[in-house]
């Protein structure tokens, strides 16, 4: 009688011959003897990297518009200012003393214009850091003007053909307090400019008239030509303050002499006015200007003139080496970026 192998042994068997395959499936698929992989986008947001700002893509807007935190662009040690302007003065008086005889003429802005000749008129300045350099150059030809003669003790009335070449020429050291000189500037911002230097005067004229004596009697008077050129002390002052980015208000006043070139030797000038930027560098300036000048050797033949001017005066500035544009005006604060929702 053969024996017969129990059953259980089978199924031990089959089941042995089959978990070694079953085996690293189940542990995959079963936690608790082993863990899967995890796959990190599933069940988690999904987060894309931010994009760059704007102002990256514009290597230049970033230059002129620092970003916040970055320090300003330094402006440079050197700049410096060029002015072409002319004056047109409403009203003159003037005196001319020649050998003694003295005449007057008094004009208004029409009669110059008919006489005049040649005119030109510039300033301009320097300066590295604070201290620096300035000049202005002032000159006029005039032809004869009519004008009223006046002898010794008024005996002789009569008129007379005065003619005058001025020239004034101004050098002078200064420091500056505030801001640079610029043509656009924050509203506030000032600068005030002490100077002190030399006023170089060179003038000439010449007087002809036909005198009118006593009695109706008629004295023919020779042509008087008087030249002169001399130095005076200068001290003077100007100042700014912008109003707004492009407006600014301005004034100057100087004196001149001191009585150190002559029994009368005195000169000087003030004037006020505004300014408009026309440009990043560039001014359009309009202002009423009083000038005066006056000089006598105090002989007892003695020698000299006067002139006293004001009216309009309207000029051209040029700005070069300022600070940067973005420091200079005061412009609307970048908007920071919105922040996205985590």
């Amino acid at each position: 009688m053969n024996a017969r192998t129990p059953r259980p042994l089978h199924v031990l068997t089959g089941l042995a011959l089959v978990l070694p395959v079953l085996g690293p499936s189940a542990s995959l698929a079963d936690p608790a003897r082993g863990r899967a992989p995890e796959a990190p986008w599933i069940g988690q947001e999904l987060r894309l990297p931010q994009p760059a700002p704007a102002l990256a893509a514009a290597p230049e807007t970033a230059q002129a518009e620092p970003a916040p935190g970055e320090p300003a662009p330094a402006a440079p040690a050197w700049s410096g200012t060029v002015e072409l302007y002319g004056f047109a003065p409403l009203r003159t008086t003037a005196t001319t003393t020649i050998r003694g005889q003295e005449a007057e003429v008094q004009q208004d802005l029409g009669q110059i214009l008919e006489v005049l000749r040649f005119a030109a008129s510039g300033r301009g300045s320097i300066e590295k850091n604070r201290v620096g350099l300035q000049a202005d150059l002032w000159y006029t030809s005039l032809g004869d003007s009519a004008g009223r003669l006046v002898g010794p003790r008024q005996l002789f009335t009569s008129t007379a053909d005065v003619g005058q070449t001025l020239g004034i020429y101004d050098v002078a050291l200064r420091y500056r307090f505030g801001e640079r000189e610029s043509a656009l500037g924050k509203p506030g911002t000032y600068s005030v400019i002490p100077y002190a230097g030399i006023r170089l005067i060179d003038g000439r004229l010449n007087l002809a008239a036909t005198l009118d004596g006593p009695f109706g009697r008629t004295l023919l008077e020779p042509t008087r030509n008087f030249q002169r050129t001399w130095v005076q002390p200068l001290v003077g002052t100007q100042a700014t303050v912008f109003l707004s980015p492009r407006l600014r208000a301005f004034a100057r006043a100087d004196v001149g002499g001191f009585g150190l070139g002559g029994q009368q030797d005195l000169s000087g000038n003030a004037q006020v006015g505004l300014g408009y930027a026309i440009g990043d560098n560039t001014d359009l300036n309009v202002s009423w200007r009083y000038m005066g000048l006056k000089w006598n050797n105090g002989d007892q033949q003695a020698n000299g003139f006067s002139v006293n001017m004001n009216g309009i005066e309207v000029g051209v500035k040029f700005f070069f080496g300022g600070a940067p544009r973005g420091t200079a005006v005061a412009n609307a604060p970048v908007p920071a970026p919105t922040p996205t929702a985590p």
